[in-house]
């Protein structure tokens, strides 16, 4: 939909609005009309706190949620293997961890069971598949393995000395700082610079990892074979080249989980516990200024089968401003959202009966290929961004999730995730199998017999962390927020939905202002 036809809808209004909207009878006790533009881990968390925080105020609400998406959950999302809805895979977002209090809470009061990450990886007949657990390639040779716990502490120490006890003690510091976002006197935040200011996450975020590191005290190897492997499986990005914050968090690994049959139920659970209406399959194209501080929302459905507008008192946009389509937030409000470069990161799900083979990854034929491979680059290789950042291994990483039984030929089989810069081909498959080549030639035909099934998806995953010493604001303008700012922060579901509760409490403590002889029911709110 183009700027043209965006006005016209706007313009279009002025006769829609008359027939939906009473002329002001009673406006104090007429509820609040919000528009959350993203079902993802952002908008979810707006609806579901914007409804707490409301209902302890006393506040009407009605909440409509749009997402151009057939789902809820944004980056949080699965997919079947072998099309079997019995067997779902994360293809977004897989994991969070013990400190994600927003996530773990929600999934409590939704009554979501978890599954931790022991680390062996068993049969069907209890069996251990066989290799290491873990391992780091540099392109050339394995550095380092793990076989008990993320890594052996005593294997640490002997090779990086005390550098992954000082690596841990400083993100404990850094973690602490950021759990004061969650709290008075910084939450709830109107400027994320300033919360990031306050806290003293501002010289974090504004220094490399490989930067704040060494200012630190952190030097030697394992910075590049460690703590990079890390980043680049969670951020496809080097350590001399994301920000020291993003950095930190990556290796913040305690209590990993994720939410048995897809975290996305956690925002599905959200949106749901909201009351909100939700609109799926539905693109918003335009947000238009009207009298009184409200916004004409114009929206349509990408099959073609229809369009419409509607009214609202408040807009939150809880997606990335640049892949929005909405280019009329900056006239609305002045303001343009920085458009941030984002990661082209591309996905590979496949099953395969063989394990991975060693010979790949220059070890011995005799010797079991590792379950996950994480990679950094080797010594003496330059770091580099974007996309040629992935340098001589090729991919950031490669877990082997889970055995499982192929239900179309009942056998025993093993169910992979690549992350990579580009798609892997045929080719570069088989010779990751070590099977006879497979044929395709880099198309999606595969072999039936050495990779049973796969699937492909390229995600805008999170931004380029480069260092930063400013950050979008949660508010654009008059009525009108912006949850996805803290993806140059930290980009996380937790980061996100702790983004979200903040818009939903800026925005009803603003009602709360405007409510005449009404104080902030501070109490009623924190309580949330």
């Amino acid at each position: 939909m183009k700027l043209s036809s965006y006005a016209i809808a706007a313009f279009g209004w002025l006769s829609d609005a008359q027939e939906q909207i009473p002329l002001r009878v009673n406006d104090h006790h007429r509820p609040t009309n919000i528009a959350i533009i993203g079902a993802g881990a952002g908008g979810s968390s707006t609806a579901y706190f914007l409804s707490k925080y409301a209902h302890n105020a006393s506040i009407p609400l009605n909440i409509t949620v749009f997402d151009r998406n057939s789902y809820v959950g944004g980056r949080s999302t699965i997919v079947s293997a072998y099309n079997d809805t019995s067997l779902p895979v994360e293809l977004g977002a897989s994991i969070f961890v013990d400190i994600n209090h927003i996530l773990l809470e929600a999934a409590k009061e939704f009554n979501l069971s978890t599954s931790g990450f022991s680390g062996d990886a068993y049969h069907a007949d209890g069996s251990k598949v066989p290799g290491a657990q873990l391992a780091i390639w540099d392109g050339e040779k394995i550095v380092l393995t793990a076989n008990g716990g993320w890594f052996d502490l005593a294997k640490l120490f002997w090779k990086y000395g005390w550098a992954p006890v000082k690596t841990q003690k400083l993100m404990k510091k850094v973690v602490g700082k950021f759990m004061e976002l969650y709290d008075a006197p910084i939450f709830p935040f109107a400027s994320l610079t300033q919360a990031a200011q306050d806290t003293g996450l501002i010289a974090v975020a504004s220094a490399t990892g490989e930067q704040y590191m060494r200012e630190n005290g952190i030097t030697g190897p394992f910075g590049r074979e460690v703590v990079q492997a890390s980043t680049r499986v969670n951020y496809a990005q080097n350590l001399g080249y994301i920000h020291g914050l993003e950095a930190m968090v990556c290796m913040a690994t305690d209590g990993a989980m994720a939410i048995d049959g897809g975290n996305w139920r956690i925002f599905d659970g959200m949106v749901k516990s909201s009351g909100a209406h939700l609109k799926l399959n539905t693109e918003v194209g335009g947000v238009w200024p009207q009298q009184h501080g409200k916004y004409a929302l114009n929206y349509s459905h990408p099959d073609g089968t229809g369009s419409g507008s509607q009214l609202f008192d408040a807009v939150v946009l809880a997606s990335p401003y640049q892949y929005s389509e909405l280019k009329s937030l900056g006239v609305v409000s002045g303001h343009h959202p920085d458009e941030l470069p984002y990661v082209e990161l591309h996905v590979t799900l496949f099953t395969s009966p063989h394990l991975l083979s060693p010979e790949f990854f220059n070890m011995p034929a005799d010797k079991p290929a590792p379950q996950v491979i994480l990679t950094t680059l080797p010594a003496g290789e330059p770091a580099r961004e974007g996309k040629k950042g992935v340098g001589s291994p090729g991919f950031f990483s490669i877990s082997l999730l889970r055995p499982v039984v192929n239900p179309n030929k009942s056998q025993q089989e093993y169910l992979y995730k690549i992350f990579s810069p580009s798609p892997p081909d045929s080719e570069w498959l088989a010779n990751l199998l070590g099977v006879p080549d497979l044929p395709g030639g880099g198309k999606e035909i595969v072999s039936g017999r050495d990779i049973t099934w796969i699937y492909r998806k390229v995600w805008n995953s999170y931004p380029y962390e480069f260092p930063r010493v400013t950050f979008e604001d949660p508010k654009l303008g008059k009525n009108l927020y912006y949850t996805s700012g803290m993806d140059s922060f930290i980009s996380t579901m937790e980061t996100n939905a702790l983004m979200g509760k903040n818009v939903a409490r800026l925005l009803v403590d603003e009602l709360l202002s405007k409510k005449a002889g009404s104080p902030l029911v501070e109490d009623a709110l924190s309580a949330q």
